[in-house]
């Protein structure tokens, strides 16, 4: 037995009446009859969801889509450019976000050695928190879409990036050190033209890692609206329906050693060259 009703915000007839307007008229429309022959054909004819919808539209409401025209590669290839820009959408936010304020606090708990154990407790205790856990509490705040996707992301970010800028900035030589001290550079000085320098390596190695966790992480995105490889997922799992499983799952994967092998190039820019050779590379 199904209970169709539609749902919207009561703002809707101010901001687009017209689109209201067109809802209703779906209206007692869709009946067990209608809902059980649309569910049959995606679950078991694997018809495409457009394809359905257009032929409902068509045959209840009189109104002519271009739904069915479309080939099925073409359905695919839109689908996966609007997803890809989605899913690089909340990678690249987040990411960022997360180079701006874990990058100064890497910083900080390597200057402080006493504020050391709390911020890397705290940024600690954010990632062991369930990705689902962290989109129920932003979900509250944030709404429903992208924001709490990417706040979320962005949370699990900060560990690989704050870990690793301590990290290599602790283990700086001391003699280094007292050799910038000699040559009279300002604190200051030393961090910009030795400590960042010469813990590139280990920095870009935490970014690579916030990078490559958030390409994996964002298709749980899908639950709450904001796009990506995480909807075709999720309806691939409604509908048991393996290639739509694919259509999400593939890309994700692909993308994310798309990302690994840019931050690979990005290192050889990026870290000075006296510190690969020195590595062997």
């Amino acid at each position: 037995e199904y209970q169709a009703v539609i749902l919207y915000r009561t703002d809707l007839k101010d901001r687009a009446p017209q689109i209201l307007q067109s809802l209703l008229r779906l209206e007692g429309k869709i009946d067990d009859a209608a809902m059980m022959e649309m569910n049959k054909r995606m679950r078991i004819d694997h018809d495409r969801n457009r394809q359905v919808a257009g032929s409902f539209l068509r045959d209840t409401l009189k109104i002519d889509t271009d739904f069915g025209d479309e080939s099925e590669w073409v359905l695919i290839g839109r689908d996966l450019l609007r997803n890809t820009i989605q899913h690089l959408l909340l990678v690249f936010c987040s990411l960022s976000a997360a180079v701006v304020v874990a990058l100064p606090l890497g910083i900080w708990a390597h200057k402080f050695p006493q504020a050391s154990h709390g911020i890397l407790g705290i940024v600690g205790i954010i990632q062991t928190i369930p990705s689902m856990a962290v989109l129920v509490f932003m979900i509250p705040l944030l709404g429903i879409g992208v924001k709490p996707a990417i706040m979320a992301l962005f949370l699990y970010s900060l560990l690989p990036i704050v870990r690793n800028t301590y990290a290599g900035l602790h283990e700086i030589p001391e003699n280094l050190m007292e050799s910038a001290i000699v040559l009279g550079l300002t604190r200051q000085a030393r961090l910009y033209l030795v400590e960042l320098p010469i813990a590139s390596r280990s920095i870009l190695a935490g970014i690579k890692t916030a990078a490559v966790i958030n390409v994996g992480t964002a298709t749980i995105g899908g639950l709450i609206g904001a796009g990506g490889y995480g909807e075709p997922i999720l309806t691939g799992l409604r509908l048991v329906d393996v290639s739509l499983l694919l259509q999400g799952a593939v890309p994700a994967a692909l993308l994310a050693v798309v990302v690994q092998g840019l931050f690979e190039l990005l290192e050889r820019i990026v870290v000075p060259k006296g510190l690969r050779l020195a590595r062997g590379d």
